[in-house]
């Protein structure tokens, strides 16, 4: 246990910290699990909206909330039917 005084702030703030993240942590890892099963466009936003937050506040990397983004829409979009094209003449 720390005795210096700063020290003895920091292990209180780093509790509230860890304690904030942690929730941002399983916020954003159910909305993936989420997404992944329901493959719905409503989903996806708010999946969206709890990457960019946890890369804002630097939880994760921004390249990996990028990454889980551009996997998931691909997910989502691959549901479509395929386009046909036209013969050509």
């Amino acid at each position: 246990m720390p005795i210096i005084r700063s020290a003895i702030k920091k292990v209180r703030k780093d509790k509230v910290r860890t304690a904030r993240n942690k929730k941002r942590e399983i916020n954003y890892k159910s909305l993936i699990k989420k997404v992944r099963t329901s493959k719905s466009a409503k989903d996806l936003q708010a999946v969206f909206s709890a990457l960019d937050k946890a890369a804002k506040v630097h939880l994760i990397h921004p390249n990996k909330a990028a990454r889980l983004k551009s996997r998931l829409s691909k997910g989502v979009t691959e549901k479509k039917a395929p386009v046909k094209k036209s013969p050509k003449k």
